[in-house]
């Protein structure tokens, strides 16, 4: 799109269906590099991306040629299938439904990268449950409790 410029930087989360935690921490790398794969070839940038055992967190950069669900759908969707064509879990590997999509501005980048990064140290501090909350009221975002991801006890 000639004369289009957009600077817009989203922060993604979304869990594993029923929070269960499938992904292992020796393939966390290798699903770094697909999902970085994914986004790279839709176009956008990737910034950070860290995956816990039951959760993902990744911050991009969108151009207005993709909408946060398209990537968001490729993503999940990708990565899903390597998960399970690689025989990672037992049974079959999904993403549960919905995501959360956090805008930052290019000051805030470098922390929330930090933030990204660092989510085991931060988890020892708080649950995934608080965490998600705390983004939903810091992100003034009204919510209807039955609609948020499915909660295990943390």
């Amino acid at each position: 799109m000639a004369n289009t410029y957009t600077q817009i930087y989203i922060q993604i989360v979304f869990t594993v269906k029923g929070r269960q935690n499938l992904i292992l921490k020796k393939y966390r790398e290798e699903l770094h590099k697909f999902i970085t794969g994914i986004v790279n070839h839709r176009r956008q940038k990737l910034f950070a991306v860290f995956a816990m055992p039951d959760h993902i967190h990744m911050l991009v950069s969108l151009s207005p040629t993709i909408s946060i669900s398209e990537l968001v759908r490729d993503i999940k969707a990708g990565s899903s299938k390597f998960i399970n064509e690689k025989g990672w879990t037992n049974g079959k590997f999904n993403w549960q439904e919905g995501y959360g999509a956090f805008s930052y501005s290019r000051s805030n980048l470098d922390s929330v990268v930090n933030y990204i990064l660092n989510q085991e140290e931060h988890h020892k501090k708080k649950t995934f449950k608080e965490e998600y909350l705390d983004f939903l009221q810091k992100f003034e975002i009204q919510y209807d409790p039955k609609y948020l991801f499915e909660w295990i006890d943390d």
